[in-house]
């Protein structure tokens, strides 16, 4: 009798550590895999960042007199080349995106300058790397569901919890105001 309880005990205890190793390993899969994410959200960006500036000098020989919007894109650009976390990305992002549909409301009161050849590259640039964002966020947000899921479920959630992994936060844009109402261009 001592020697089956001996057995069945054994039995257990084999069993609980092949589930901690794969929940484990299950955990730190997820957890690099979110990490291969955001790197790649912050490779999108930062093709967006380097765009800007050249997007910003092809407009501003035909729109001279809208400084404050050239200077309105370079410290939104600055703060989200800055930003740290997930959240402050984020924000910045909301901001970037409104200054570039300023800047878009600009170039459409130039008929001569959306003919350019120069600024249609470039517009159709960030068009392509808007679209590579949109996609490596929604990767990365589908990454994030994962292992917050994953955390949140029994009996994950106890190891998560004892190992120290906790819920990342998601790339959400926030709603800027005036962020649904056209954009107002005056000379």
């Amino acid at each position: 009798m001592m020697g089956t309880v001996k057995i069945v005990l054994g039995v257990l205890v084999v069993v609980l550590l092949i589930f901690l190793i794969f929940t484990y390993n299950g955990l730190v899969r997820l957890r690099q895999r979110l990490r291969n994410a955001w790197s790649q959200v912050e490779v999108q960006l930062k093709r967006r960042y380097d765009l800007i500036p050249n997007l910003v000098n092809s407009v501003k020989g035909y729109a001279a007199h809208e400084k404050s919007t050239f200077e309105e894109i370079a410290r939104v650009r600055n703060q989200a080349i800055a930003a740290k976390t997930v959240k402050e990305q984020s924000q910045a992002e909301t901001m970037l995106s409104g200054a570039l549909r300023s800047l878009f409301a600009v170039a459409e009161a130039y008929p001569e300058l959306k003919a350019n050849a120069n600024f249609m590259q470039l517009q159709e640039e960030l068009t392509n790397t808007e679209s590579k964002i949109a996609f490596s966020r929604q990767f990365y947000n589908d990454t994030v569901q994962k292992l917050n899921t994953r955390i949140e479920l029994f009996p994950t959630n106890l190891v998560a919890g004892m190992l120290g992994f906790g819920p990342a936060d998601y790339f959400t844009l926030q709603d800027e105001p005036g962020a649904r109402e056209p954009v107002e261009v005056k000379f």
